[in-house]
């Protein structure tokens, strides 16, 4: 009985010190171990059936992208003080290539700033998602921005939600042909805001300075291994600005990758403007992002707006950050 404990344990020994120095090598399957089988090619995407449904003309590149592009000749845009082609990057495009369940499609849409909102309102409409809204120049003249658009799916219907995209921003050129320079509305004036109705409705603290009620909720994350939170700027926040008749929000909200279509979708179904989408950090744990709004209302109405897109956020999965 003792010769067969010891020969067990000087197996396990054996069978551990292989473990440790086999450990800085790749591993290495058994000759008999299944093979998971490559996935089939997908299927060359239809050109001209993409070209139809978005009603632009397609060119194919060499590894079967199909492309689109829109350059934006009708508004002539300046950049410090130069005029600037289309081709210099006022040109919106979307990129479709093979994938499984159809096709992937990615676009960069040029808008100006009254463009932003129904272009995103047909995005959401047709099934699509935002993944940036930026600018790229400085003291360009009408002011020009860039929305990212993507989508997975049948090639066909990606087409016509691009179609949808682009044809609300030509919707808004038709009717007014200069941007416009203001949102729609009165300008709120300084006045008196009832800091404890907002905490009342959105269920956070409010400070007030300077005649501004402001909620701010940090989050805790992880960057370059380092636990960081609210204090370093890792904050979903929201300033409540003129009175309680009449006030403007704006506010910036963190968010995960998985966090980022409920959170823009609930904005705009709370009548929100998205006026950024972008990143603040890099090399953070998980990748977060950032969104910037604007809206104008009723104090009570813009809170009730803004905790719907709090209890959005709220019902995602949560991944790493929280």
């Amino acid at each position: 009985m003792k010769r067969t404990i010891s020969l067990i344990v000087t197996a396990l020994f054996a069978a551990h010190a292989f473990a440790g120095c086999s450990s800085d090598r790749a591993a290495t399957p058994a000759a008999d171990a299944p093979r998971a089988e490559a996935p089939a090619p997908s299927a060359p995407l239809d050109a001209a059936a993409i070209g139809k449904a978005a009603g632009a003309e397609p060119s194919v590149t060499p590894d079967g992208v199909v492309r689109l592009s829109w350059p934006r000749k009708e508004t002539p845009v300046s950049v410090d003080g130069m005029a600037l082609k289309p081709v210099a990057g006022l040109s919106s495009w979307a990129a479709f290539t093979a994938a499984h369940g159809g096709a992937m499609m990615m676009g960069d849409t040029v808008v100006f700033e009254d463009e932003v909102t129904p272009a995103m309102d047909a995005a959401f409409a047709s099934g699509l998602e935002i993944t940036a809204l930026h600018n790229h120049f400085f003291f360009d003249r009408p002011k020009v921005y860039f929305m990212h658009i993507g989508g997975m799916g049948d090639p066909v219907r990606l087409a016509e939600g691009v179609k949808a995209v682009w044809g609300a921003i030509r919707d808004v050129r038709r009717a007014k042909p200069e941007p416009a320079t203001s949102f729609p509305g009165e300008v709120p004036a300084a006045g008196s805001i009832d800091a404890a109705a907002i905490e009342r409705i959105v269920g956070q603290k409010v400070t007030v300075q300077d005649g501004v009620a402001k909620v701010t909720i940090g989050r805790d994350w992880t960057m370059h291994g380092v636990r960081v939170g609210g204090s370093m700027g890792l904050t979903t926040w929201a300033a409540f600005s003129g009175s309680d008749a009449l006030a403007a929000i704006d506010g910036d909200f963190m968010m995960t990758a998985e966090e980022m279509q409920p959170v823009l979708r609930a904005m705009r179904r709370a009548g929100f403007h998205v006026v950024a989408i972008h990143n603040h950090m890099v090399g953070e744990q998980p990748s977060s992002y950032f969104t910037h709004f604007w809206a104008k209302g009723p104090v009570a109405e813009l809170a009730r707006g803004f905790r719907t897109v709090l209890d959005a956020q709220a019902a995602v999965p949560k991944g790493g950050g929280h």
